[in-house]
């Protein structure tokens, strides 16, 4: 059974582990592999065996709301320009995970209730797309802006959606695939700081969990001026339960915290597949739904123990102080901390990430080792100064 203190994601009508969705798609194909982190398909387009084609969708789930109401508050159309990175982002990043370092082409998909979202927070959006583009092409990352489909359906969108589709074609041998064993080493990219690539300092939030921190941290307020921002249905009790507004907690350092856009880490392992064997790289997690446990879909009786995490971001101890989740919960929703992990078969591969990553002022380390475990599969995390966490699931 669920502990209800952990379960306020689902109870909000939102699912980290997406269990129904992996049902209703467990009878289709995976593809040509299973051990990617991502669904990898043939060319189809040239019929060439020796390439494949990876196409990828995602969005910036609900941030997007965090971001509306930080403009109807302030009348900050720029919080928008972030929402398109993190939608792009979200693709980005599950798909340099499986190997592709581009060229990649990206659909932009808004939809939109026009009667609440006018055409300067479309232009935001999209400008803010072919910001990112402009400055990913300076730090060798190709990414061509196709267009995509901004849809008025007032009917069904209380507010917007900011999605996308991604696509790259690339050579089958360069594919990272996921095999991750007894003895291999994990290195953490740190989701906090700044990059080089990176105009300020991000908080490390990301774009996964913000439906429970936007609840857990906003005044119950924003609920009564503005109902178009949640679901109805959300039991009353978890409804903008916080005690922030704009004003006690800063415009500024509201929009630093919470709609901090999610970092990339593509110039990172880019580096890292062209500059190291690929046979010392046993996979590539990218922590986004599922946070710290996202690699539990990936692996079999195996103990991933990660006992030299990052210091939690000040964004994850606020979430988990004003909600009272407890560090499982938190460990299952967000990142605290690294949103970007590549196993590696020795110390001296582990070191060579590290330093090119040190290269973008992206703070790493070796966060823990791998181990065997005959009766299951675990990730067990400690963070800094707090107790040693163990989630673990069955052996498939």
């Amino acid at each position: 059974m669920k502990n209800k203190q952990t379960d306020t994601y689902e109870l909000r009508g939102v699912s980290s582990s997406k269990e129904d969705v992996h049902n209703a798609i467990k009878n289709l194909s995976k593809g040509l592999y299973k051990d990617t982190f991502a669904k990898i398909v043939p060319d189809s387009l040239t019929g060439d065996e020796r390439f494949c084609l990876i196409s990828h969708a995602d969005g910036a789930g609900t941030k997007a709301l965090a971001a509306y109401l930080c403009y109807k508050q302030t009348g900050d159309l720029s919080v928008f320009r972030g929402i398109a990175q993190d939608s792009i982002v979200m693709n980005l990043d599950d798909m340099i995970a499986c190997g592709a370092t581009g060229p990649f082409t990206y659909a932009q998909i808004i939809n939109r209730n026009k009667n609440l979202i006018k055409q300067e927070i479309i232009d935001e959006v999209i400008n803010g797309a072919q910001e990112f583009f402009d400055r990913m092409k300076q730090f060798g990352i190709d990414i061509t802006f196709t267009g995509g489909e901004t849809a008025d359906l007032g009917d069904t969108v209380r507010t917007l959606t900011v999605d996308g589709v991604m696509t790259a074609r690339m050579r089958r041998d360069d594919i990272v695939h996921i095999d991750i064993k007894p003895g291999d080493y994990i290195v953490g990219l740190a989701s906090s700081g700044q990059s080089a690539y990176e105009d300020s300092l991000n908080s490390g939030i990301g774009s996964n969990g913000l439906t429970d921190a936007r609840h857990d941290l906003l005044e119950n307020e924003f609920a009564l001026i503005y109902p178009e921002s949640y679901d109805p249905r959300t039991p009353e009790d978890l409804v903008y339960r916080g005690r922030f507004n704009f004003k006690s907690v800063g415009v500024n350092a509201f929009k630093d915290l919470l709609l901090s856009p999610t970092r990339t880490y593509a110039p990172i392992v880019r580096d890292v597949l062209s500059r190291e064997t690929r046979k010392d790289i046993s996979g590539i997690i990218h922590c986004s739904g599922g946070g710290q446990t996202k690699v539990l879909n990936f692996v079999d009786k195996i103990r991933i123990e990660k006992d030299n995490m990052f210091p939690v971001p000040d964004i994850f101890k606020l979430i988990q102080k004003e909600s009272g989740k407890d560090t499982a919960g938190m460990l299952s929703t967000y990142n605290m901390g690294s949103r970007m992990e590549i196993y590696v078969r020795n110390e001296k591969t582990a070191n060579r990430v590290m330093f090119l990553a040190s290269s973008y002022g992206v703070d790493s380390k070796i966060v823990g080792r791998c181990f065997e475990k005959n009766d299951g599969t675990e990730v067990a995390c400690t963070l800094p100064g707090r107790e040693r966490v163990v989630i673990s699931q069955k052996s498939k």
